[in-house]
């Protein structure tokens, strides 16, 4: 969960039980006094804090702030009230009771916040890079403040490097960290070795940038009360942050879930009566289970279960994907040839989709464990991470480019590689329509790809 999500939701319930709540002065004689009322609501409330929820604000204090934003609206209303229309007591009824309303409100988000903390809903997972005095001052202040918690620390001098700081152990070097089972359970990676180390610094940058988690720098020389202000800063993401998916406005990434929710809707209800017809022809066809299941990354690397129909025989399926699949492959049914050709197999991925484990647009998901010419093929490209930058897709712009099928050579894996990478870099709205667009006519007139 995130807060700021969860404020902006506040201040929006908050400005539509105002305005309902002062509709009958709004819409009465006094509009004037209503409106003013209103629009000084959310912006008194933001200037005397009330939609900021320190973790050690008791709910007696943030009602106080409540307080003196409601007053200050009052004094709006009562003043436009002097100037344009004088306010008699049956617009000020509506307007105490309106305010008596937005504190019960305030008495119900300071609830949710406190609940939501004691479950460890808002407090985001960290790991540390460095296992230096400065990460010792990190997860001092994260003690005292409970605003991160701290799952592990990764250096690269592990002989040096001690088993573990103040409980938080050591989990191993940062190439470690790339690939480690915690990642996708972390919020964000904070580097706490010493900023006048810049050639070190550029170095963790660039070689966890692959990652999508915000990468901050803790620096050194900070009091206790200026590292729990850093630290607070670091867990709501106001610091700036030297890389990571965050940096990409959540407006984008709140329209790309919004479009793949609508269109793996839409697109079950328009494909189930094609989805009932190849499921029937898988089962006739072959002996097996309809659906085929495999395990492949996702967003970070996340690993998730994706659905296909099946298309190649029971006896021969290869869920680890260790022999690619190739022109005339034996291991395909007749049934198989014709759905992979036409990508017909993939359509119970729109059930990931929904999952929200996959999304419509974005690099297609490879096994866990794939092997290309005989060695895994995220070893054969420095930049293989970055695919897991975001949720793999349905189709992307590797597919509509001519990367579709296979990746059988080191040749086709930096391919693939580098147009998801490219797709990850320009991602938009308008670029996952284009995209979509182009899926169909591609598949048609690729007959080229090995599927």
């Amino acid at each position: 969960m995130d807060a700021r999500w969860l404020v902006r939701v506040f201040r929006l319930v908050d400005v539509i039980g105002a305005m309902l709540m002062a509709a009958p002065v709004t819409l009465g004689r006094d509009l004037l006094t209503g409106v003013a009322w209103t629009l000084a609501i959310p912006i008194a409330m933001r200037v005397f804090g009330a939609y900021a929820f320190p973790r050690k604000q008791s709910l007696a204090r943030h009602l106080g702030h409540v307080g003196k934003a409601l007053v200050a609206a009052a004094i709006s209303a009562v003043l436009a009230s002097l100037i344009f229309n004088p306010m008699d007591a049956r617009s000020a009824l509506p307007l105490l009771f309106a305010s008596g309303f937005l504190v019960t409100l305030h008495a119900s988000w300071w609830k949710i916040i406190e609940h939501a903390r004691r479950q460890g809903l808002l407090t985001p997972n960290v790991f540390i890079v460095g296992a230096t005095a400065n990460a010792q001052r990190f997860i001092e202040a994260a003690m005292r403040t409970g605003e991160v918690n701290v799952l592990g620390l990764f250096d690269d001098r592990l002989r040096r490097a001690p088993v573990n700081i103040l409980g938080v152990p050591l989990l191993g070097d940062t190439d470690a960290l790339l690939n480690h089972r915690l990642a996708p359970y972390i919020d964000r990676v904070v580097i706490a070795i010493t900023a006048s180390a810049e050639t070190r610094v550029r170095e963790l940058s660039e070689k966890l940038g692959v990652l999508p988690h915000p990468l901050n720098l803790f620096v050194d020389g900070g009091t206790p009360d200026e590292d729990d202000a850093t630290l607070a800063r670091i867990a709501v993401g106001a610091e700036h942050s030297l890389s990571g998916w965050r940096d990409l406005r959540r407006r984008r990434i709140v329209a790309k879930r919004a479009m793949d929710l609508t269109l793996a809707t839409l697109g079950l209800i328009a494909a189930g009566p094609v989805m009932l017809a190849t499921a029937l022809a898988v089962k006739l066809d072959s002996p097996g289970p309809v659906f085929f299941r495999q395990r492949r990354h996702g967003f970070n690397n996340e690993e998730f279960l994706v659905w296909k129909f099946r298309s190649m025989r029971h006896d021969a399926a290869d869920a680890q994907a260790a022999r690619q699949i190739r022109a005339g492959d034996d291991r395909v049914t007749r049934v198989g040839r014709f759905i992979r050709k036409t990508s017909l197999d993939e359509l119970p991925q729109l059930f990931n989709v929904l999952r929200g484990e996959m999304s419509i647009v974005g690099p297609r998901p490879h096994a866990v464990g794939m092997r290309t010419a005989g060695v895994e093929s995220s070893k054969l490209v420095a930049e293989y991470a970055h695919r897991h930058r975001m949720k793999p897709g349905l189709t992307g712009w590797a597919a509509i480019k001519g990367s579709r099928g296979p990746v059988d050579t080191p040749e086709c894996v930096r391919r693939r590689v580098a147009l998801d990478v490219e797709y990850i870099e320009r991602q938009s709205f308008w670029l996952d329509l284009y995209i979509i667009l182009m899926t169909v006519p591609c598949l048609l007139g690729d007959r080229s790809a090995v599927r």
